[in-house]
């Protein structure tokens, strides 16, 4: 007896066949045949998923992206045509550019209907092409079960991405012979590219051979799920280690090879030392410019291996004297086998004094302000103190994140989510619910500031319909504070449209049925802390903070790492 079933439910089975337990949307005109299948199989006995309704489409995007993130799986979002996707774009081209693997499936008119310029009609695949790593329409219902699994397929493996599927409502609505498929190749696509054994061995060798060695982490290790392979390669070779911001949850944050955090804003002495290595091992990392500063003066007196799974990163933005193209849980134990046992004592005691001046200069004030307005710093370290040791951090974008990332601590894998190379604000709110379903039993520590609260405050409907409980710190100066820093430092204090009137936040909470209280001396923190992680759901820690605190370290764009600023 054939199995004859709409695009629609077939959509419901390749869906179940891929394990997607959870999925972000809103529904909408061209995707009504396929929300009609998804009602029975979100209830009853026939249950197999949880469909969380957002309040936005980019809130589904960034959803996924967070349980993503946190989860190591695929991450779902299901939207309508026209509107409906292209508000998605943002998170998509967030992914792409940040290597996280969701599927967006969005409606789309009948194919007789393609052209006509029909309602809701957007040229979906044209527009995502270039912000994913696949994209593509199914026009008819018999190409459904392998369409899903090719794209998760894709998703997920090598380095992982965001894959489009516009799915036309003719083909929604068709019946096929239902039959699964099983997608595990695609020709020219290698997602695992084979291990050079040469560049093993040179790697190595330069490794053996070098006296001040520097590791620079970033987020591949996390993709690779190759945490412990790291460490036994840092570890047999004495090698301090920097992590990216998006990496920083790779290493422990007590770690003792951890010299601490990358970039613009990170650590004093790991960027100095950038520029004195003579060999630089980058891993699963991209180079990116707020990394490396001005390029042309970027560790030219270091060798450098670059270990990473996409071959096109390769002398993208620095020149690499060894390049090992794999999967880094394969290459980092194949280098680690030819290490010998060693010790850099002096290279790591040169660190030490440059870690004293940036802790005196700039945490011991961030953190431990003796008198005037709270600050951003003191805010994140009492949250972090406090918190379980699996928490996982959120952030939006800014000066909240910059603060965020530097002072909360990471005791487990995948305890990060931020956006980093498209810097979305209101990616915050979104992405911690995502992540409290993607962590179900991890405290969601989500710090946003004034800015990015309001880009997404729809998404706190979400957090109310689904008692969501993300833990929400609102670090409120009045200022879009991060472009308030750089109007200050570069562009001679002209404070040009950054001031923000703000709304009654406290009036915003109760409408929303959501936990709140606010805090504006240092006093009452510990305790407002300690409620909030207490208290059993959501719930927004609104904390007055200076206006013109600033982020420092600072390397000003454009400039050498080295060339690190401490002060203002």
């Amino acid at each position: 007896m054939r199995d004859r079933i709409t695009g629609a439910k077939a959509l419901m089975r390749a869906l179940q066949a891929e394990g997607v337990k959870t999925i972000f949307g809103y529904p909408g005109g061209s995707i009504m045949p396929v929300y009609d299948a998804l009602f029975d199989y979100t209830r009853g006995e026939k249950k197999c998923f949880d469909h969380i309704l957002v309040r936005h489409e980019q809130g589904a995007t960034h959803a996924a992206e967070g349980y993503a993130r946190v989860s190591g799986q695929v991450g779902v979002a299901l939207v309508t045509s026209g509107p409906g996707v292209t508000n998605t774009l943002t998170g998509i081209a967030d992914a792409m550019l940040d290597s996280t693997p969701i599927v967006v499936i969005a409606g789309q008119v009948p194919i007789a209907a393609l052209g006509t310029d029909a309602f809701q009609e957007v040229d979906l695949v044209g527009v995502s092409q270039p912000i994913s790593k696949w994209s593509y329409q199914i026009r008819r219902a018999e190409d459904v079960a392998w369409a899903v699994s090719r794209a998760f397929y894709i998703a997920r493996t090598g380095r992982p991405g965001p894959v489009v599927l516009d799915f036309a409502k003719n083909a929604q609505v068709e019946e096929v012979d239902w039959e699964p498929k099983h997608v595990d190749f695609v020709r020219s696509y290698v997602p695992y590219p084979k291990l050079d054994d040469e560049a093993v061995r040179q790697a190595a060798e330069l490794i053996n051979n070098a006296k001040r060695p520097l590791a620079l982490v970033g987020q591949g290790v996390e993709l690779g799920n190759a945490q412990e392979e790291l460490k036994a390669f840092l570890e047999k070779a004495d090698i301090p280690a920097g992590r990216t911001m998006l990496g920083l949850s790779a290493l422990p944050s007590n770690h003792p090879l951890n010299v601490g955090m990358l970039g613009m804003h990170g650590n004093y002495a790991v960027n100095l030392k950038e520029q004195e290595c003579d060999v630089l091992i980058a891993i699963g990392m991209r180079f990116s410019d707020r990394v490396t500063g001005n390029t042309k003066t970027y560790a030219k007196q270091a060798k450098i291996i670059h270990l990473d799974i996409d071959r096109s990163e390769i002398d993208k933005n620095v020149k690499a004297d060894v390049a090992v193209v794999a999967d880094c849980k394969e290459s980092l134990p194949a280098i680690t086998a030819l290490l010998n046992r060693n010790r850099h004592r002096e290279w790591h005691d040169s660190f030490k004094p440059l870690n004293e001046m940036e802790r005196v200069k700039v945490i011991e004030p961030a953190i431990h302000p003796q008198s005037g307005p709270l600050l951003m710093g003191e805010v994140v370290n009492m949250v972090a103190t406090q918190a379980p040791d699996d928490a996982v951090l959120v952030t939006d974008v800014g000066q909240n994140q910059l603060f965020a990332t530097r002072y909360f601590k990471y005791h487990h894998r995948r305890s990060i989510c931020t956006s980093g190379g498209l810097g979305t604000m209101g990616y915050g709110m979104p992405a911690a619910i995502g992540a409290t379903f993607g962590a179900p039993h991890r405290t969601v520590c989500c710090f946003m500031g004034d800015g990015g609260f309001q880009m997404c405050i729809e998404e706190l409907g979400t957090i109310m319909e689904q008692k969501a409980p993300v833990k929400m710190i609102l670090l409120n100066n009045h200022y879009l504070g991060n472009v308030r820093q750089w109007q200050d430092m570069f562009w001679m204090r002209r404070k040009s449209f950054t001031k923000m009137l703000n709304p009654c936040y406290e009036h915003i909470a109760q409408a929303y049925g959501i936990d709140y209280e606010a805090v504006t001396d240092r006093q009452r923190l510990a305790k407002a802390v300690e409620r909030m992680l207490a208290t059993d759901g959501p719930f927004i820690l609104e904390c007055a903070i200076k206006e013109e605190d600033n982020v420092l370290p600072m390397t000003p764009p454009g400039m050498n790492v080295n060339e690190m600023m401490l002060e203002v």
